[in-house]
């Protein structure tokens, strides 16, 4: 039985091991009702969810990332105020923090499409549609995922990175979109591995401080309109 029906929830700041543990707290209560339906076969409906949320200062290593990518050590991280943490998401290292809206869509995708390549490529999409929405041309860069502006030359510089995990077609993980984030904690790692590209924000591109919860409210509407939902 397919449920586009998805609850919206803001977590605020919060704790990048707190959230954590409460998307694989959602995320295990789905697989539970997909493996009820396939022992069973029964037809009880999975729940989706679209969770954005923001981080204190935090790096993050996915599950095919270099720890050398870290470009500190104990001590940096202390004076930094920020924790690093081993993750079971696709992709290598990247920052969140205040300013930057991270999006964790826990959805079951056989409610929508199961395509993993088509769910990256749609959530980019929702990110690209938001920055047109303020007059920022932005689009995709060869080979990479992720949001990029003057991806197809010299110029290119990351605006929004993305990692997921998928099992039996549920997600978790997600986006990390560059608002207002302070981009000095990028000069610590090797962005997703990639060293010979910029990093950048909203707030870098306009010239000014653009108010995120405005920001949310068109994203979430790109991401609702994309993917056909149905938003609580």
């Amino acid at each position: 039985m397919q449920n586009k029906k998805v609850t919206f929830i803001d977590w605020g700041l919060v704790d990048y091991q707190e959230a954590w543990d409460r998307q694989e707290e959602i995320f295990n209560k789905t697989l539970a009702v997909k493996h009820e339906n396939r022992v069973n076969s029964t037809e009880l409906p999975t729940e989706n969810f679209l969770i954005f949320n923001e981080h204190p200062h935090v790096y993050t290593l996915g599950k095919s990332g270099k720890p050398e990518h870290l470009l500190l050590d104990e001590k940096a991280l202390k004076e930094k105020e920020a924790t690093y943490y081993k993750i079971n998401r696709g992709g290598d290292i990247t920052y969140h923090g205040p300013g930057q809206i991270v999006g964790y869509p826990i959805l079951d995708l056989d409610n929508f499409f199961t395509d993993i390549h088509l769910y990256l490529r749609t959530l980019e999409e929702a990110i690209i549609l938001t920055l047109n929405d303020y007059g920022i041309q932005a689009g995709r860069y060869p080979s990479f995922t992720g949001v990029w502006i003057d991806g197809d030359n010299e110029k290119a510089r990351k605006i929004c990175a993305m990692g997921v995990r998928a099992s039996r077609w549920v997600t978790m993980h997600g986006f990390a979109f560059n608002v207002n984030a302070d981009l000095s904690y990028f000069g610590n790692i090797v962005p997703c591995g990639i060293d010979d590209k910029d990093v950048t924000s909203m707030e870098r591109e306009l010239g000014y401080k653009p108010n995120i919860n405005e920001v949310k409210d068109k994203l979430k509407g790109h991401i609702a309109n994309l993917f056909a939902m149905e938003l609580d």
